[in-house]
């Protein structure tokens, strides 16, 4: 022990006696070994906080998912009502979904068929025999004072959701990654609570009461905001082209809880908050993000994350408090006495005697049903036309994007790498700059390929092209022959023609030609600049410059 103490000093004197040289003020704290440098910028009274730890592992983030997709069908999980957005408050409401006495559950065999084929689609297990439960509790928006899901036995289980993002400084490297999802259950939503702040009293529309979700639960396997986010994306394209879920989170058709908990490698997992109904792939990767970082705020400063439920406030950036949830609430969970255990057959030859085969839920017939999903998609667009990996994506990724480079490809003679890098830099710059989405393009895939097929025939060059591809954007009602007619942009091939206009620009630059003839090629380039803006870009570039080199030499 005195020797430690005795080391200990001779390292405070060092560190005191290099203090009183280089003018700054040091902290040791023993315990978490910890050297804070403290410097002062001369007179500004100014200062600067450097903090590095050695003994610890960095802590980092834990999330989880529970995600609500509310499944594409034209009648509620339990009864004969309709489904659609927007009707005027309780159009739509049964007396079951009203929760009147008497009234009994019938189950939609479309849900179940859309559960099934979205537990087919992420690799699933069937459970061929699944449970229906009742969730107690007690909100104004829940008529019968509990909810039906599948708590004990859900439909599917044990899948898996392989999704990837973008890293590097380019954002151009794609990282795939993947996430266990525990189980895929069918239960119904709640209706929704309106409330009337000027007059102090909520509203109740029941339109959605009892229409079919499927919940789905994935595993904490995540750490940040950026990979959840490329998760529910990919997830909501797997949903969409199943045709199981619109995925419209704008209209609540998508729904995601994230559980967040930090700790350090090695170590148990920390204690959790759940953020709730996060409706935007953006604001789930920034609510995540600002979560991981208050929590791991609150351990570094001493203090004790909360189990609770926080919301994310847009406008702020930031997660606020809602309820706490370190009492266990009790949903006295019980079987649903209305409901019998529901099954699912394999094959045709599994379904019972005596049952209809046409009314049963048939996994090989369902399996058959299956469409070409996203990650098959982005693999046979890479092999299909040679792009690059990271193009598929956002191909994929946008909604009508791959249809309209495809319906390019086909109506032009030009390369599919020279097809996308219009579709890549022009069209999507132009959508994104104004918020458009593909299908609010002013420019059909018609118009652009006949575009692309007068550069390929040598009719226009390509930077007159760019020119008519703005022109258009603007004047979408004009066909590019028109624009090119009207402003005189079609291709100079007359030679003679050429070479009066490279000698002008040769006479006029008699300095720059010496450099040249000097041996400094690259002012050439110059020269041929001066020619593009004089024609308008109506010159071929590799024939400016066999011509110009022939003037200079």
């Amino acid at each position: 022990m005195a020797a430690s103490s005795s080391g200990y000093s001779r390292m405070l004197f060092s560190l005191r006696k290099y203090t009183n040289k280089s003018r700054s003020l040091y902290h040791i704290d023993t315990f978490n070994f910890v050297i804070r440098t403290i410097w002062t910028s001369g007179s500004k009274n100014q200062l600067k906080s450097k903090v590095q730890t050695k003994s610890l592992p960095q802590m980092v983030g834990v999330v989880g998912l529970e995600i609500h997709a509310q499944i594409q069908s034209t009648s509620k999980l339990f009864s004969g009502s309709h489904v659609r957005f927007l009707a005027p408050p309780n159009s739509l409401v049964s007396h079951f979904d009203a929760s009147l006495p008497g009234t009994l559950p019938v189950l939609n065999r479309r849900c179940v068929e859309a559960a099934v084929l979205t537990g087919l689609a992420l690799n699933c297990t069937i459970n061929r025999k699944s449970l229906f439960d009742r969730k107690h509790y007690f909100y104004a928006d829940m008529p019968a004072g509990y909810q039906i899901t599948q708590q004990r036995l859900p439909i599917a289980v044990d899948g898996t959701l392989v999704y990837s993002h973008f890293e590097g400084h380019r954002r151009n490297q794609v990282v795939t990654k993947s996430v266990k999802i525990k189980q895929i259950q069918l239960e119904q939503d709640s209706g929704k609570s309106l409330h009337d702040i000027e007059r102090s009293q909520t509203l109740i529309d029941l339109n959605r009461a009892g229409v079919g979700l499927m919940e789905l639960v994935m595993e904490p396997e995540m750490c940040c905001g950026e990979e959840a986010a490329a998760a529910v994306r990919e997830l909501q394209l797997i949903l969409q082209a199943l045709g199981t879920c619109q995925g419209n989170m704008a209209e609540g058709q998508l729904r995601v809880d994230a559980n967040v908990s930090v700790h350090r490698p090695g170590e148990p997992l920390g204690v959790r908050t759940e953020v709730k109904n996060i409706n935007s792939v953006r604001h789930l990767a920034k609510a995540i993000d600002y979560e991981i970082q208050r929590q791991m705020e609150v351990l570094q400063s001493g203090g004790t994350v909360l189990n609770e439920t926080r919301a994310f406030d847009s406008k702020s950036g930031n997660t606020i408090p809602m309820r706490d949830k370190e009492g266990l609430q009790d949903y006295r969970f019980m079987p649903e006495p209305n409901l019998p255990p529901l099954f699912v057959y394999e094959s045709e030859a599994s379904v019972p005697a005596g049952v209809d085969s046409t009314q049963a839920v048939v996994i090989d017939r369902l399996s058959t049903q299956l469409p070409e999903l996203p990650s098959v998609r982005r693999m046979r667009l890479v092999e299909t036309y040679g792009i690059l990996r990271e193009h598929s994506f956002t191909l994929v990724n946008e909604d009508g994007l791959m249809d309209y480079f495809e319906s390019v490809v086909q109506m032009t003679k030009a390369e599919p790498r020279k097809v996308i890098g219009w579709v890549m830099n022009e069209l999507m710059g132009n959508l994104n700059i104004q918020n458009l989405k593909v299908s609010q393009s002013p420019i059909s895939p018609c118009a652009l390929a006949e575009l692309i097929n007068l550069v390929e025939s040598g009719h226009i060059s390509s930077s007159t092209a760019k020119q008519v591809f703005q022109e258009m954007w603007k004047a979408s009602e004009k066909t590019v022959g028109q624009i090119v007619k009207e402003q005189n942009l079609w291709m100079i091939n007359d030679k003679e023609e050429l070479r009066k206009i490279c000698q002008r620009v040769v006479d006029s630059h008699t300095e720059e030609v010496q450099i040249i003839r000097g041996g400094n090629k690259k002012v050439l380039n110059k020269l041929m600049g001066e020619v593009q803006r004089e024609t308008k870009g109506r010159t071929d570039p590799v024939q400016v410059r066999a011509i110009l080199q022939e003037m200079i030499s």
